[in-house]
């Protein structure tokens, strides 16, 4: 019986083996035909499917959409529709994601711009930063102990 091996699957699609038996125990991908010794044995159409799940998890689309894109694709009679919609409710989600990111990069730049400015870098109970994250500000005991504002 021609065919690949777990490893090589995972070789080929750059996903790595324990990721495929996790596709195949919830049913994202079919469970193979056994060799001798009870190997696996994956086809093209398995190279094929993986590939497709592979490139769908890049783009960041959670296995429940990743699902319904498999069954997009194995449908002749599928709605082209039906995956924009999708694709466009995951846009939304990482624009949202994306707004948070910058939010969260403005308020660590103010960190590290605080440190720069009042930290002498030396040791003492004193931390701008971690008293922010700690919601113990202390603005009169300065940064890292130096007594500086």
């Amino acid at each position: 019986m021609a065919g690949y091996r777990i490893g090589a699957l995972a070789g080929r699609t750059g996903t790595n083996a324990a990721t495929i038996r996790y596709y195949e125990e919830i049913g994202l991908l079919p469970r193979p035909d056994r060799r001798e010794g009870n190997q696996r044995c994956y086809g093209e159409d398995d190279v094929r499917r993986l590939t497709f799940i592979r490139r769908c998890r890049d783009f960041g689309f959670s296995i429940e959409q990743v699902r319904t894109l498999v069954s997009l694709v194995q449908d002749r009679s599928r709605s082209c529709m039906e995956a924009r919609d999708l694709a466009q409710t995951h846009l939304s989600a990482v624009q949202v994601k994306l707004r948070e990111l910058a939010a969260l990069e403005k308020s660590l730049v103010q960190f590290v711009a605080a440190c720069d400015a009042e930290c002498a870098g030396g040791p003492g109970p004193d931390c701008c930063i971690l008293d922010d994250l700690s919601g113990t500000m202390k603005p009169a005991a300065g940064c890292c102990g130096t007594g500086l504002p």
